[in-house]
């Protein structure tokens, strides 16, 4: 990185700097995952984090029980396999064990509480221009060929708008705020939400003595976490290399009722698009079971309808039916924040911080512009977007070395 001090008419608490490779947003996996791959073509790369250390929504934002949904072989980053001795489904400790290895093994240092404001391309010049405020208020505009976006789908908490939610009398929080059940101890919980941390946030509750209940506003596909003594996921995987997905869908559907029962006469009603395709067209994860399912059998966690608005004591629902809560949990998940910062002229990404276009072409923008962990495929699809990334950048670096060298080799006159 070369340092210019900006004092040629720029705002004295703004400095600039011209990086060599590319500009990196974000430091979770899928950052690192690029960098990594960086690390290996011998290009050099900035990342920009805004927290403190990498991997934020792993460290700070999820809570303690949480472990891997997806065997450890599909959530493994590019070049670096998870450790022999971690469980098939590694804890939210192990992988961040893991993740502090893969960085320090690069030799990853990213810029930390490096909060990006601004990204806009300089067709002028052919540069991305980055600024970055940090928290004493000064800020650096760091310039590059390439930007690569690894914010993630998951940067900021969505809450929905409850009418009511001032006057109630409990406390409110976002499944970003949650620990652990065990401050919950015989309180009455209403969670809201029936994803994948809905369902083990109210399984964790149930554990530490709390009272669950969970409101479901859309169907959703519950599906047990192993089918035939194999993970689903993986079962899914290899089908789908020879069946199309509808039926996979089928075969899925038919396993889980075999195994898990009809979910509808507890209330949870299947959409009408299979676990696969509907993943596929919106994005949402089907549940995958890790022990929600046989407390909500058995009654210990309640399965109620959509909240219409809350009061003073509770909730009201959009059947009619009315319940005293002490607590309310937002499980409702994260968004992109993407358009908040990045200006977009060429409409790459959505009003919703999403590439428009449609896996696998999703990765690359115009402009040098390159995206990693907006393909609704996680851990998984991160990796792959980020060899695809990472390659192609390695390969334009390349031809602009040679390009350098051969101009420098051209003003050399002959002895």
């Amino acid at each position: 990185m070369q340092d210019q001090a900006a004092n040629n008419g720029a705002s004295p608490r703004q400095s600039s700097c011209i990086v060599d490779g590319p500009i990196i947003v974000g430091a979770g996996p899928s950052g690192l995952a690029v960098a990594a791959t960086l690390r290996k073509h011998s290009v050099p790369f900035t990342i920009l984090e805004r927290s403190d250390d990498i991997a934020d929504l792993w460290t700070n934002r999820t809570y303690g029980r949480l472990r891997l949904h997806l065997p450890k072989v599909f959530c493994e980053l590019p070049h670096v396999r998870f450790p022999p001795d971690f469980p098939a489904y590694p804890s939210k400790h192990d992988f961040l064990r893991y993740l502090h290895s893969y960085a320090a093994h690069f030799s990853i240092a990213p810029l930390f509480g490096r909060v990006v404001t601004r990204a806009r391309f300089d067709e002028s010049t052919s540069l991305w221009h980055v600024t970055a405020a940090v928290k004493c208020g000064e800020a650096t505009e760091y310039v590059s060929r390439w930007l690569v976006v690894a914010s993630g789908e998951n940067a900021e908490v969505v809450v929905p708008r409850v009418k009511g939610r001032e006057r109630f009398g409990g406390e409110v929080l976002h499944s970003s705020e949650y620990k652990s059940g065990e401050r919950f101890k015989g309180k009455r919980v209403l969670v809201v939400g029936c994803g994948n941390s809905g369902m083990e946030m109210c399984l964790d509750l149930c554990e530490h003595g709390a009272i669950p209940f969970m409101s479901v506003r859309s169907g959703v596909h519950v599906l047990p976490r192993e089918m035939l003594g194999t993970s689903t996921f993986g079962i899914a995987m290899k089908l789908l290399r020879w069946l199309p997905v509808k039926l996979v869908d089928g075969f899925l559907l038919l396993v889980a009722k075999m195994i898990l029962g009809s979910t509808e006469k507890y209330g949870l009603k299947r959409p009408k698009l299979g676990p696969l395709e509907i993943k596929g067209v919106t994005g949402k994860s089907p549940v995958l079971d890790v022990g929600a399912w046989s407390l909500i059998k058995s009654g210990d966690i309640k399965v109620v309808a959509e909240v219409e608005s809350l009061g003073c004591n509770g909730a009201r629902f959009v059947d009619g039916n009315e319940m005293a809560f002490d607590a309310v949990i937002f499980a409702t998940g994260y968004r992109s924040n993407v358009p908040s910062w990045l200006q977009d002229g060429s409409g790459f990404f959505t009003e919703d911080g999403k590439p428009r276009s449609r896996c696998p072409g999703n990765w690359r923008g115009p402009n040098g512009l390159y995206c990693v962990g907006f393909s609704g495929r996680g851990l998984l699809g991160a990796g792959a977007d980020a060899l695809r990334a990472a390659t192609d950048i390695a390969a334009r670096w390349q031809q602009q070395e040679e390009t350098t060298v051969g101009a420098a080799e051209a003003t050399i006159s002959p002895v």
